[in-house]
């Protein structure tokens, strides 16, 4: 690499490393986020915050890709994705100043709303920004190695939100970081934004787009051309779901939906949860820059396609193992006790429920709910129509009119052999280099496979994005299909697999979800998506040029 081509990289890759930072911050504090801003409000109005603060997060990054991805290509890339940062950078930097709804009421949380929208705005613009950038700049052969050093900074914008918020909890303490705290993280962004501004200012535009420029074969109507004209529409298409709905189902099961796994359904502690998927990261994640460089070699496509067929044939026994380790005694009980719920199947409800505020009050949700937020596998059985469900543990039954229901479940439950919540066999770690016996070491090394899976899938989709769009419309036509991947398929996996699992009564059935979609990818990607790695992506804006030339001379 040139110097040149380093500094590219770099200033791509920390600046998204920053704003992957910014908005993992929110989901991992959002429980406080909504205490010192939801809380106090009517439950109606704290449902439309929460549902708007969850489109933010997922549903309004396409919309990005959009605003963003037509700016880039009409003005360019290094200017859009300079906007993209500062705007996600001052929005960060704001969360951690802003009033909390006890002073200055309602104003707090619709301020916080806007903000958070910003934020998904810019994410849905920055990713594109980077990747088409960098690629640009990277020479023939190697833009999946060069282009593998921004698949790193989702990552790496996890791991630092991780490791900010447990130096902070742990240097100023819980109640000090419930109380004001929780703000540090957000302030240290300003310094980030600065050291990443700084670098972006230095660069320069991407070669590809200063020569189309100068041969004037830019595209007038970026989205229209991109979306509107079918031969360019079913690329996009195709790109979604032959190569990116598979990639974001096994990059969100590997990093998320085992983060929700350890900590929701095993009941492993908050801070060991996190510990064991920081160690995760930081040995796995050299895969990106590995599995980008292999692309360069032998293509984009069987790498990414090998890495969902690989998840999705060894997801079940992985999780089972990570049962198996992280709560032996949970696991143990969901293989020798028997609890069944007799329900009327009109009564059951299929417990979707992304934002938190939908209410299933039918006597089976309710059993179904309870039963699932205590990690009880169960079966269900039909009951004559109108009949009000009752859950059976042994020769125990429970109607769902049990005065306390839910406290009368979890004392039944634990009577019969499930294990209490001061269970002794839970994994726990006691400081970060605690992982010197089988429970943590196993665990840390499931996980880092887990995380290897994300990089084969997610190392070399860059390049490949990159590579089936022409230089007139890449960065909207790659940042759409891109953001819905990630952000629809990919950010409703875990409420998805929850309500799969509270449907079936199985903790492993939400594992379906991401299996099913990564198999699809496979057949979809085999059939319709072409290989990328030898494709020249300054030839058909030289053949247009040509084109344009001979009109001219005619």
């Amino acid at each position: 690499m040139s110097r040149e081509e380093k500094r590219v990289i770099l200033a791509s890759s920390l600046g998204t490393v920053f704003e992957w930072y910014d908005f993992y911050l929110y989901g991992s504090l959002a429980v406080i986020i909504g205490a010192k801003f939801f809380s106090q409000f009517p439950e109606g109005t704290r449902n439309i915050f929460a549902l708007l603060a969850f489109a933010a997060g997922f549903l309004v990054r396409p919309f990005g890709a959009l605003v963003f991805g037509r700016l880039g290509d009409l003005v360019g890339r290094k200017y859009t994705f300079l906007v993209t940062i500062l705007i996600m950078g001052a929005s960060t930097f704001i969360v951690g100043i802003l009033p909390t709804s006890d002073q200055i009421g309602i104003t707090a949380a619709i301020i916080l709303i806007v903000l958070r929208c910003l934020q998904g705005l810019a994410l849905g613009g920055e990713y594109g920004g980077a990747a088409t950038y960098v690629a640009e700049h990277a020479p023939h052969g190697r833009r999946g190695f060069y282009t593998s050093f921004i698949q790193l900074t989702a990552t790496g914008g996890l791991f630092l939100s991780l490791m900010v918020i447990l130096f902070t909890r742990s240097a100023i303490g819980e109640e000090a970081f419930l109380d004001w705290g929780w703000r540090i993280p957000f302030l240290v962004s300003i310094l980030l934004l600065g050291i990443s501004v700084w670098i972006r200012m230095q660069l320069q535009e991407s070669p590809a787009f200063k020569k189309m420029k100068e041969e004037g074969t830019g595209s007038k109507a970026p989205i229209s051309e991109a979306f509107g004209q079918w031969k360019n529409a079913r690329v996009a298409l195709f790109a979604l779901l032959g190569l990116v709905a598979g990639q974001a189902v096994v990059w969100y099961t590997g990093q998320f939906y085992a983060l929700f796994f350890l900590g929701s359904v095993l009941k492993v502690d908050g801070y060991t949860t996190n510990m064991l998927i920081a160690w995760s990261l930081l040995l796995g994640s050299g895969g990106f820059i590995f599995f980008g460089w292999l692309s360069d070699k032998v293509g984009r496509k069987p790498i990414i396609l090998g890495g969902c067929l690989i998840a999705a044939l060894t997801y079940f026994p992985l999780f089972k193992l990570i049962s198996a380790e992280a709560n032996p005694a949970l696991h143990a009980a969901h293989q020798n006790i028997t609890v069944v719920v007799q329900a009327d199947p009109a009564d059951c409800s299929f417990q979707f429920n992304p934002t938190g505020t939908a209410r299933f009050t039918n006597s089976c949700d309710i059993a179904k709910a309870a039963l699932a937020r205590l990690s009880v596998n169960y079966t269900v059985e039909a009951a004559p129509a109108g009949t009000a469900a009752t859950v059976r543990i042994g020769d125990t039954a429970i109607p769902s009119s049990t005065p306390n229901f839910p406290q009368a479940v979890s004392a039944a439950i634990t009577a019969a052999g499930y294990p209490a919540a001061s269970n002794p066999t839970v994994v726990k770690m006691n400081h970060p280099f605690d992982f010197f016996r089988e429970q943590p070491a196993v665990l840390i090394a499931v996980l880092t496979l887990l995380v290897i899976y994300v990089t084969m899938v997610y190392g070399p989709i860059a390049a490949a994005l990159v590579e089936l769009f022409p230089t007139r419309i890449r960065y909207t036509s790659m940042s759409l299909p891109y953001h819905i991947g990630n952000g629809w398929f990919g950010g409703l996996l875990p409420a998805t697999s929850f309500a799969m699992i509270a449907q079936t009564g199985d903790v492993y059935y939400g594992l379906w979800y991401p299996v099913v979609i990564a198999l699809a990818t496979v057949v979809i990607g085999i059939f319709f998506v072409p290989e990328t790695k030898d494709r020249d992506i300054f030839a058909e804006e030289d053949a247009e040029a040509e084109a344009n030339a001979a009109r001219a001379r005619v």
